[in-house]
């Protein structure tokens, strides 16, 4: 196993470890706020070490190109998802978590 194969296998274990934290997450944070942080943030970063890691593994710049526009288009559309749930629960009245 070379050191390009061991590296790519860190990276991808790194962003399988960023999705368990982020349904984690889901799984146990109070609000629909705090969830939606967890899921955007920690799923977006786990899906770039993943592609990062597979792109060690391509053998090919096109698929590299392929691997980061999929990683943009996610990240966009996390954002886009993210915001328009958390305006729909502002507006449905559901407040924020406090501490008791």
């Amino acid at each position: 196993m070379g050191i390009v194969d061991m590296a790519s296998l860190l990276l991808t274990g790194i962003g399988t470890l960023f999705f368990v934290a982020s349904t984690l997450g889901l799984i146990r944070f109070p609000d629909v706020y705090s969830r939606l942080h967890a899921l955007t943030k920690a799923d977006n970063v786990g899906l770039g070490f993943i592609l990062l890691g597979l792109a060690l593994r391509s053998e090919e710049i096109g698929e590299v190109a392929k691997l980061l526009l999929i990683w943009l288009l996610t990240i966009v559309s996390s954002c886009s998802a993210c915001y328009l749930i958390a305006q729909t629960a502002r507006r449905m009245g559901i407040k924020p978590w406090r501490r008791p």
